[in-house]
């Protein structure tokens, strides 16, 4: 290696440390490097009250200071990974180079900065909590012989002079104070980044040190084969901008199932705390919180959850937190910024309801604008696009469900053309919401005037014999309908909104329904969409007479 002492011979681990506190910077993503400033920021607090200095320090390839951001396979260049951490706090940064750093794996940085430790002797070694930091801790920890605590929430400065970490304990229930033996030497710790509070201050000054590490050891039995970005999916909970997380207050998977309904109506992500992932019901990649995954949506709905540091710690990024929990001293409360006591298993089922209907709401404000242009071209498409992904229904399910082909659906989601209000009364029932629970009261008189001309005309231009006097009004109407021996029973197809039944009485029915021809025999019914064109015709050499029952918005 290169890091040896004036007589060329690599020095041994000591208990004497310097008065140095390193931080692992991360520079594989920018999220990653993110989190190695934010323990950095924790690192400057602890050391404001110890009187320590600040070390980041990285392993780079040859000659390379960009920091650089990833976005998919692309990367674009943002500054320097130096001026960043002087900005946020750092003394000394140290970039310790070598061409093979270009693959990083945590056994080929521990084995390049196992012997730098031992050199250089911190007093304290932190790495950000994550997969890798955990790794390379466990690792470099191992080799120095040294104490790791793991998963610190916090670090602060012990009466006798230690550094104590406040860490999770038993779930999360407690949070343990631990800290290291007296003459440990160089300490190592995993650090949460979240929760960290300081300002950048591009005036700071600092020092920054290029290191070539040489004599790099091959590793033995470990090949990087090759690497790549993990995609950004559709349902991916650490990028997503709502998500509802229930916990083990909801009692049952039946119960879990009304969380994953409400994420869907907020176009979100259903996660979980531990306790549903141990009872199975939910996959073990939805888990947040330490041993899990970390979100920071704009909007966090919390279920049935305590507030235990466990799970927290994955949250602290949120936007805005909502708790939802019987338990008022629920400690989730103290982080939440709006807070619900209720039990969830009643009041979610009216959250999700009038979610759904605030949605639909939206979505006929957005259509029926005066001035659509303004709304931008992919406005009411595009949310059109994220309800029907959301509830896990394809083109072909949302156009069945309204009455509209794969195409029509395409168009409407692309902005290439605006829908007819009744697109959205039909896409209402598919969703499951009573258009009467969002519409204002002159859009539902528009509709019942539009009801009852409809009926009108039906009644004096269609030969339909009412069974349901007085049914101008009324949503659901029956009809007689009685066709001459092998006549149409009007030249023309009709086309109209709502639903149609036909149940024949008499005789024997030709029942075009778009382009498909269907023969009803006495005693046989036909359930359809009347905006779909549809005759009748009677095949018997008797009268055929049908019941017609109509349901209309």
């Amino acid at each position: 290696m290169g890091t040896k002492n004036r007589n060329g011979q690599a020095r041994t681990m000591t208990h004497t440390t310097t008065n140095e506190i390193w931080v692992f910077g991360d520079l594989r993503t920018r999220q990653l490097l993110d989190w190695s400033l934010k323990v950095l920021v924790k690192a400057a607090g602890l050391a404001g009250e110890t009187g320590n200095r600040v070390v980041m320090f990285s392993l780079t390839p040859a000659e390379t200071n960009l920091l650089t951001v990833s976005e998919g396979d692309a990367c674009a260049i943002q500054g320097t990974v130096e001026d960043e951490a002087i900005a946020w706090g750092a003394n000394v940064v140290y970039l310790f180079e070598n061409d093979r750093f270009e693959a990083p794996t945590p056994h080929l940085f521990a084995d390049a900065l196992t012997p730098v430790f031992k050199e250089r002797s911190p007093r304290l070694v932190l790495f950000p909590l994550t997969d890798f930091g955990r790794d390379l801790a466990a690792r470099t920890a191992a080799a120095a012989r040294a104490g790791l605590m793991a998963d610190c929430v916090e670090l602060r400065p012990g009466e006798d002079g230690s550094v104590v970490g406040l860490c999770p304990a038993w779930g999360g229930e407690i949070m343990a104070e631990i800290t290291y033996a007296p003459g440990h030497g160089t300490g190592f710790a995993t650090v949460q980044p979240h929760g960290a509070t300081g300002e950048k201050d591009p005036r700071n000054s600092g020092r920054v040190e290029r290191v070539a590490l040489v004599d790099v050891p091959e590793a033995k039995g470990i090949r990087l084969v090759s690497s790549r970005p993990v995609p950004i999916t559709a349902d991916d909970i650490e990028n997503a901008r709502t998500v509802v997380v229930g916990g083990a207050g909801l009692g049952s998977m039946e119960n879990f199932g009304q969380v994953r309904q409400l994420a869907t109506a907020v176009a979100g992500q259903v996660a979980a705390t531990r306790p549903p992932v141990l009872d199975h019901w939910i996959a073990e990649d939805r888990l947040i919180g330490q041993t899990g995954k970390t979100v920071s949506p704009n909007l966090l709905i919390s279920v049935g959850t305590s507030g235990a540091v466990q799970y927290t710690a994955g949250i602290m990024g949120s936007g805005t937190i909502v708790a939802i929990n019987r338990d008022p001293s629920a400690p989730i409360f103290r982080l939440a910024d709006i807070g619900v006591v209720a039990d969830a298993t009643t009041f979610l089922p009216l959250l999700t309801s009038r979610t759904r209907q605030a949605f639909m709401r939206r979505l006929a404000d957005d259509m029926c604008a005066d001035l659509p242009e303004q709304l931008g071209k992919s406005s009411f498409g595009e949310k059109i696009r994220v309800l029907r992904e959301t509830q896990g229904w394809s083109k072909e399910h949302l156009a069945e469900a309204t009455g509209q082909t794969p195409e029509f659906i395409a168009d409407v989601e692309s902005g290439d053309i605006s829908p007819p209000v009744a697109f959205i009364l039909r896409l209402s029932n598919a969703y499951g919401v009573d258009p009467g629970s969002f519409l204002r009261g002159e859009e539902k008189e528009r509709i019942r005037d539009q009801r009852t001309q409809a009926y009108v005309n039906r009644t004096r231009n269609y030969s339909y014999q009412t069974l349901t006097s007085g049914a101008e009004n009324d949503h659901l109407r029956a009809f007689m309908v009685t066709i001459e021996p092998h006549h149409d029973h009007k030249p023309v197809a009709y086309k109209h909104e709502g639903e149609e039944f036909i149940f024949v009485m008499e005789g024997k029915l030709e029942f075009t329904l778009g382009g498909q021809v269907h023969a009803l025999k006495q005693g046989e019914s036909i359930h359809f969409h009347s905006n779909t064109p549809h005759k009748l015709k009677s095949l018997s050499a008797e009268v055929t007479r049908c019941i017609v029952i109509l349901y209309t918005i």
